[in-house]
C-alpha cells in the first residue's frame, strides 16, 4: 500500500517570506521517508468551512512546478482541479508543461468544482451542477485528445477547439495519469469507470465499500475491469499521537477493501515533523501490506 501526502493549509509556513522554504522543505521530506506523491488542493480561497476563507492559499500548479524543481521521485498533482478554474486546452497544457519539466512525475486531479464563495469572488463563472459535470466530460476528453496523436479540432457542447495541439507532449506514458475525485455514485463514479486511472473516495470502510461496489457495477456497464483503477483514500480518524500499529490497523482495513493507496494530511505548526514522526516509523510495512483484488 502508498502514501500520499496532501496539502491544505499553509497557515502553519507563515509568514510569506519563508513560505516557500518550509513547502519546499515538507516536500523533501515527505519524499525521504517514501511518500509516493505529494498534492495542493486547487482552490482560490481557502475551505470556509474548514478554516477561515482568508487564511492563505497557494496557485496549485505554480505550487507543483516550484515542488517539481526540489525533488526527484515524488508524484505530482491536485487533489483535485476545479474543471471550472481553468479551460480545459490550458489546462492540458499546464499539466503537460508540469510532466515535462518533472521528467514524467504529473498527474490530473480533476473534479466538478464546488466552492461557489470563491467563484464568485473573483468573478469565475459557477455553472448548474449537471452543467459543472457535463464540463467536467468534456474537459476529461479535450486532455485525452491533447495527450494522443489527434491534433484536430474538439466539438462539445460547451467547449469548441479548433486545433488541439499540445508540443511537446508528455513524458508520461501513454499519458498522465488521471485522478477523479468524488464519490457520487450516479455521474462522479461513472466517469471514473469511463475515463479514471484513479479514484480518490472520503468514506469510512463501511461507507467506501458500498462506493466501490457502485464503481464495479459501473465499470461493468462500459466494459472495464474495476482492477484497473486505483482507489485512495483519505486516513483521518486515527485520534491522537497515532501509534505505528494504529496506522495498520486502520490500511489493513481499508485494504481489505480493495484500496491501495492512503492520504494522509497532518497539520499543525510543523506537519514535516508530524508526517516523519507518525508515518516514518510505519511506511515500511504499509508498503508490504497487500490491498486485496478489486
Amino acid at each position: 500500500m502508498d502514501l500520499d501526502l496532501h496539502v491544505w493549509r499553509f497557515d502553519w509556513a507563515l509568514p510569506s517570506s519563508t513560505m516557500g522554504a518550509r513547502v519546499g522543505d515538507l516536500a523533501r521530506r515527505a519524499e525521504g521517508i517514501g511518500v509516493r506523491t505529494l498534492s495542493f488542493m486547487d482552490h482560490y480561497f481557502q475551505m470556509d468551512a474548514m478554516a477561515p476563507a482568508t487564511d492563505p492559499m497557494l496557485e496549485g500548479y505554480t505550487a507543483l512546478g516550484f515542488v517539481a524543481g526540489l525533488t526527484d521521485s515524488l508524484r505530482l498533482r491536485l487533489l483535485v482541479t476545479g474543471v471550472t478554474y481553468r479551460h480545459p486546452g490550458l489546462l492540458a497544457k499546464i499539466v503537460t508543461t508540469l510532466d515535462v519539466l518533472s521528467a514524467g512525475r504529473a498527474e490530473l486531479g480533476i473534479g466538478a468544482a464546488w466552492y461557489e464563495r470563491e467563484h464568485r469572488g473573483l468573478g469565475v463563472g459557477f455553472p448548474p451542477t449537471a452543467e459543472r459535470f457535463e464540463r467536467l466530460e468534456e474537459a476529461i476528453q479535450i486532455c485525452l485528445q491533447m495527450w494522443s496523436d489527434d491534433d484536430g479540432p474538439y466539438r462539445g457542447v460547451h467547449y469548441q477547439l479548433d486545433e488541439t495541439l499540445c508540443h511537446p507532449g508528455p513524458v508520461s506514458a501513454p499519458r498522465p495519469r488521471i485522478m477523479i475525485g468524488g464519490g457520487g455514485e450516479r455521474k462522479t463514479l461513472r466517469l471514473v469507470a469511463s475515463y479514471a486511472d484513479a479514484c480518490n473516495i472520503i468514506a469510512p470502510p463501511s461507507e467506501l465499500a458500498h462506493k466501490i461496489d457502485v464503481l464495479r457495477r459501473h465499470c461493468d456497464a462500459v466494459g472495464r475491469d474495476v482492477g484497473e483503477i486505483e482507489v485512495t483514500t483519505m486516513l483521518r480518524d486515527l485520534g491522537p499521537d497515532p501509534t505505528p500499529d494504529d496506522i495498520l490497523r486502520s490500511a489493513e482495513a481499508f485494504a481489505r477493501l480493495g484500496v491501495a493507496t492512503l492520504v494522509t494530511s497532518p497539520v499543525g505548526d510543523d506537519p514535516a515533523a508530524l508526517l516523519e514522526a507518525t508515518f516514518g516509523p510505519a511506511i515500511d510495512r504499509l508498503a508490504a501490506i497487500e490491498p486485496v483484488a478489486l
